[in-house]
């Protein structure tokens, strides 16, 4: 269940306060105007051991919201195939800031030929890890069984985010589709 909750947050990277950082890439080739229905990966890569999880319908409901706000309709046999994946991974970032030694350390016996010279520091190292999670939106042309267009969200993961997991799926996957080609039945 744990491991389910931490899948959960990965999506949740809407809440930093810088925003999640989004790409995007889609096939040059892809005739979006062909397109105006879409349905659900029959088996999500949010799924687990064979059953829906909750996060699979926090993101069923946000995708199925950005797709038919673009005039998509959800369909038995769809245009477009739309699969979502999570990941939850530790970060640590490491910071060295310089501080003047002023004769400490190895050099302390020699205090006035050495301390003033500005390339004998010492650094004070602080290192914070957190998690990052990443959201990734698959939408496939059904009848190719090609990737047409793949968004990604990456931010840090909040106790907020784990604690109320739907506002924050939602809200990136709402950023993702920022980025979204076409509506439906037209080009790009």
């Amino acid at each position: 269940m744990r491991y389910l909750i931490l899948a959960a947050t990965l999506a949740l990277v809407s809440a930093c306060s810088t925003g999640p950082k989004v790409r995007v890439d889609q096939d040059p080739s892809a005739n979006f105007s062909s397109y105006r229905t879409y349905n659900f990966a029959p088996d999500p890569g949010t799924d687990r051991a064979g059953y829906s999880t909750l996060v699979t319908t926090h993101f069923k409901n946000a995708v199925g919201r950005e797709m038919e706000s673009r005039g998509y309709v959800r369909a038995d046999n769809p245009d477009l195939l739309v699969n979502f994946f999570t990941r939850v991974r530790e970060r640590t970032e490491v910071q060295s800031t310089p501080e003047p030694s002023f004769g400490v350390g190895y050099y302390r016996d020699r205090l006035g030929l050495y301390s003033a010279w500005p390339l004998y520091r010492r650094s004070n190292v602080t290192t914070n890890t957190y998690e990052v999670g990443l959201a990734n939106i698959d939408v496939v042309d059904a009848k190719r069984k090609q990737l047409v267009w793949e968004g990604s969200a990456e931010g840090r993961v909040t106790d907020k985010m784990r604690d109320d997991p739907g506002p924050a799926i939602s809200d990136a996957v709402a950023k993702i589709f920022e980025k979204y080609p076409a509506r439906a039945g037209s080009a790009p």
